[in-house]
């Protein structure tokens, strides 16, 4: 069962299916959802769970050279790479996708898919090996997970569910750079063109600190487009935070500091995702 776990990567799969339930609940103003919004989340994480699986059976070469990765189960030989693996990891991308078109609807369907799609193929096949930029435009994984949620119950995206997307999007840079930061040897080591393995140290945390900076400035705008003072005061409240934490990263670029910041960044979505979700639960408005 660990095993199974590690492979599909369901750690990040179920945040991922957890951030599909919360554009449901942002999208419908109300915390009651409909029955099938539960294969909604099934269908996201098994499309999450597929993309995990591909990732580490397409980078198990680069896994054999990083610290942080050396012990997953292709790169380790536990499990035999092999063609069966690509079919079975397509089969339960299929289910999942048809999970979401016949239980929901197939807008929903499409936007579970492209989160596939994008992390599995744009941000691992295509640009992880080639680009500094890999992160950022493989961010657009999470933003679709978001959106697949809103439209699980067939309604039309909302304007808060967008500016949630953006924050998804905004938020994956500087909390993976933080973690890349941390591992830099790794990535160098790996010949990974990831942020921080090609800037230095403290370049790498400045560009960290931009990136904090703008995501807390975008997980203001939920407020501005209808949720109400509860939000507003935890997401200034959790945006200095992160801010201060990133500043600090930028004052000492150390392996510890980059991963405190990790860390924060990683409770400042879910604190954030909370607070939105507690504003629609109490009906704060302005």
């Amino acid at each position: 069962m660990q095993l199974l776990f590690d492979l599909c990567k369901l750690r990040i799969g179920l945040m991922i299916g957890l951030t599909a339930l919360f554009g449901s609940v942002v999208c419908a103003g109300k915390l009651r959802l409909p029955g099938h919004a539960l294969a909604m989340v099934c269908a996201v994480v098994a499309l999450a769970a597929a993309a995990g699986a591909y990732n580490q059976l397409a980078e198990r070469d680069l896994d054999t050279r990083m610290e942080r990765t050396r012990r997953r189960a292709f790169a380790t030989g536990r499990l035999a790479a092999g063609p069966h693996w690509y079919a079975l990891i397509a089969l339960v991308a299929a289910g999942g996708f048809l999970l979401a078109w016949f239980a929901c609807n197939p807008v929903c369907a499409g936007y579970a898919a492209a989160g596939f799609f994008t992390y599995a193929i744009v941000y691992t096949r295509w640009l992880k090996r080639r680009t500094p930029w890999n992160i950022v435009i493989g961010g657009l994984a999470g933003r679709f997970a978001v959106l697949a949620g809103a439209t699980a119950a067939g309604a039309g995206v909302s304007a808060p569910v967008v500016a949630f997307a953006a924050v998804l999007f905004l938020w994956t840079p500087p909390h993976f750079w933080s973690l890349a930061l941390a591992y830099r040897a790794d990535y160098v080591a790996a010949e990974i063109p990831m942020m921080p393995a090609v800037l230095a140290e403290r370049p790498a945390a400045r560009v960290i600190f931009a990136s904090a900076l703008a995501l807390v400035l975008a997980g203001l705008l939920p407020a501005a487009l209808g949720l109400g003072p509860l939000y507003l005061g935890c997401a200034l409240a959790l945006g200095v935070w992160f801010v201060r934490s990133s500043a600090i990263l930028l004052r000492e670029p150390s392996r510890d500091r980059a991963m405190a910041n990790f860390r924060v960044s990683l409770a400042y979505l879910g604190l954030l995702m909370l607070a939105a979700v507690a504003d629609i639960g109490l009906g704060c408005r302005y």
